[in-house]
């Protein structure tokens, strides 16, 4: 009797890899871990920091489910998420004395209605 050949052959899929690095004193490591929170899903983000640098090492997920994204896409879409990070935090930085002003109108004319009918 012959064997049964396999249907298909599965085989072990190689982790996509990366590392990116960051001055410490240029980069906030809360961007970093937006960034990382971001890419869930599609990677897993370790960042580690060795003297005065982060380094971020990126390992694609799921390679069975979806289409693996090559190293250089990886690092890509890392760089943007913290790029986009670090602009959300300096735009919250400048808008911040706005926002608090807005706020305190609202919460202010709310005040003043709970005081006329209360």
């Amino acid at each position: 009797m012959r064997p049964m050949l396999p249907v298909a052959k599965i085989s072990a899929a190689s982790p996509v890899e990366v590392a990116v690095d960051f001055d410490s004193s240029i980069q906030s490591l809360s961007a970093l871990d937006a960034a990382a929170y971001r890419l869930i899903g599609t990677a897993t983000c370790q960042v580690e920091r060795v003297g005065d640098r982060y380094v971020c090492r990126l390992v694609a997920s799921n390679p069975q489910k979806r289409a693996v994204p090559s190293s250089d896409e990886l690092k890509e879409r890392f760089l943007n998420l913290v790029t986009d990070e670090n602009l959300r935090a300096r735009v919250a930085e400048k808008t911040e004395g706005v926002r608090n002003v807005i706020l305190a109108l609202a919460f202010g004319a709310l005040a003043a209605n709970q005081n006329d009918t209360g």
